[in-house]
């Protein structure tokens, strides 16, 4: 199967693309020639071409999507990047303001240019909000039969009970009112996702939190929770959480944090 299209009239045979193709899919006679070896449309050949002559026939149409640069000028810092890691918080308390579809939309760029395993590219999101508590019904219902080994599980399962409950206290969400999932078959690829989408979500000026709770349902029974999303292949798993929100309050400071342990063997 082709899926490489060589402009004959820009390749020069430099050899660059045959270099980086971890398939072996290119020899290089006159000009680059692909030779059908389970080509993954990772683009390596592609982004790397001086002339510009290689087209990932996957992505006709997505030729917008293209932009060059140059990696010996990289946009940001060592400080300024280490800075924006130092001021992120997680935020429980947000402020009553919902996030609109297009900036769920703007977030999902993050997700776009994450790295994945094999070029898969199976990770998709859902975007919980009006549903929000059928979906942590649902959780409870699943995650209950943990209450005796988890305080904060019990705590939920009384605070739903509750007719007067406040809430400003939900024992799982806290104030937010938005919640964003990501499935996928690699619990890796998703959680990369995930958290590229968090941190471009903090120069929006948003912020949240990832649930371990939330995320029990998935280990707790997985067939139970994916009958909420018919939508999406039961073959993948939920394997990231994160409430989300506008934060009402304005952190002034980091925290010490243990020592990270690393050795060189």
């Amino acid at each position: 199967m082709k899926h490489l299209e060589i402009d004959e009239k820009k390749c020069i045979g430099c050899g660059l693309c045959k270099q980086v193709c971890i398939r072996d899919n290119i020899k290089i006679e006159e000009i680059a020639v692909e030779l059908g070896n389970d080509c993954f449309d990772c683009g390596q050949c592609s982004t790397l071409c001086p002339t510009n002559a290689i087209e990932l026939l996957a992505y006709v149409g997505q030729e917008d999507r293209i932009e060059s640069y140059d990696m010996d000028n990289i946009p940001v810092s060592y400080e300024n990047m280490l800075q924006f890691y130092k001021q992120r918080r997680t935020v429980r308390w947000f402020k009553d303001e919902k996030i609109s579809k297009e900036t769920f939309l703007k977030l999902m760029e993050a997700a776009y240019y994450s790295p994945n395993r094999q070029n898969i590219q199976d990770v998709e999101f859902v975007v919980i909000d009006e549903k929000l508590d059928d979906f942590i019904e649902l959780v409870y219902d699943i995650i209950s039969v943990k209450e005796d080994e988890f305080f904060r599980i019990k705590q939920l399962g009384d605070y739903l009970r509750d007719e007067n409950r406040n809430p400003k206290r939900h024992p799982l969400l806290w104030e937010g009112s938005q919640l964003i999932l990501a499935f996928s078959e690699s619990k890796t690829d998703a959680v990369i996702a995930m958290t590229r989408l968090e941190l471009l979500a903090y120069t929006l000026g948003l912020g949240g939190f990832h649930s371990l709770f939330i995320g029990m349902a998935e280990e707790t029974n997985h067939e139970k929770l994916m009958k909420f999303f018919p939508d999406i292949n039961s073959e993948k798993h939920m394997f990231a959480a994160f409430v989300i929100g506008v934060p009402r309050v304005k952190y002034l400071r980091t925290r010490p944090h243990h020592e990270i342990n690393i050795s060189f063997k």
